[in-house]
């Protein structure tokens, strides 16, 4: 019947795919034709629409592509790769690229990457410490060295001189937060870490940023972690039982 009327039918398609095709055409899922008189009949608003579908086929496989979906609320991307390895390293990396795109809209700002906004609270943090006149000033200190770790890891990984670079950094970062507003030096404050290169540069126009929302929440997270383990002031230690000797060990 359908073949009659020109008309493409796909069976067995899995429920989540059905679901997928259902919300981007516009469709409504439908378990039977029968209504309630015992005849078979369609309601209209049922039925999505799409500019085509179409059979094609890749490598081994047919597939079905709709193209020009209704809602235009989805789309399908083909990974193609060498082996399953590779396949799984791919969708791996395409899904981590979508779910930081995805923080990035939800948080609404963005912040310079690189190793530029430890770097700066190291910078700012220090100057603080220095207007304490009492214990809290080594914490503060402490702390602000703490967040040179990332930094210098990525340094690190890179297989740069962490020395050299950090101490590059902290010095932009400190003429960028003691300049005018006017002042050119104020445009250092976006610089950070250009591992490729091995030097250091402005991330804002290198398009390397970090979703604003997730450096705060690691910054709580870590702290809230550390503060956790310093209230730690007793230890439980569970000895392990003695085991009875065995007076026939020796014979």
């Amino acid at each position: 019947m359908f073949a009659e009327a020109g008309a493409i039918t796909v069976t067995r398609v899995p429920k989540e795919d059905a679901r997928r095709i259902a919300k981007g055409t516009g469709a409504s899922l439908i378990t039977t034709l029968a209504n309630l008189d015992g005849d078979e009949s369609i309601d209209v608003s049922s039925i999505g629409s799409a500019e085509l579908v179409e059979q094609v086929r890749l490598s081994d496989d047919d597939i079905v592509v709709i193209r020009g979906a209704k809602e235009q609320r989805a789309s399908t991307v083909i990974l193609r790769g060498a082996n399953d390895y590779m396949l799984d390293e791919m969708e791996r990396s395409f899904h981590d690229s979508l779910c930081a795109v995805k923080r990035v809209l939800e948080s609404g700002a963005v912040v310079p990457g690189g190793g530029s906004v430890e770097t700066a609270l190291d910078v700012y943090l220090e100057s603080f410490a220095t207007t304490l006149g009492s214990r809290e000033q080594l914490a503060i200190v402490e702390f602000a060295n703490a967040l040179l770790a990332i930094p210098k890891q990525l340094s690190v990984n890179a297989a740069k001189d962490s020395i050299e670079l950090i101490a590059k950094l902290r010095a932009y970062h400190s003429a960028a937060q003691k300049a005018t507003a006017n002042s050119s030096h104020s445009a250092l404050k976006n610089y950070g870490l250009d591992l490729y290169e091995g030097k250091l540069r402005d991330n804002v126009k290198a398009g390397v940023l970090e979703p604003a929302m997730s450096k705060i929440k690691m910054l709580k997270s870590a702290t809230e972690a550390a503060i956790n383990i310093l209230r730690i002031d007793d230890m439980i230690k569970l000895l392990p039982e003695k085991q009875e000797e065995d007076p026939h060990a020796h014979m």
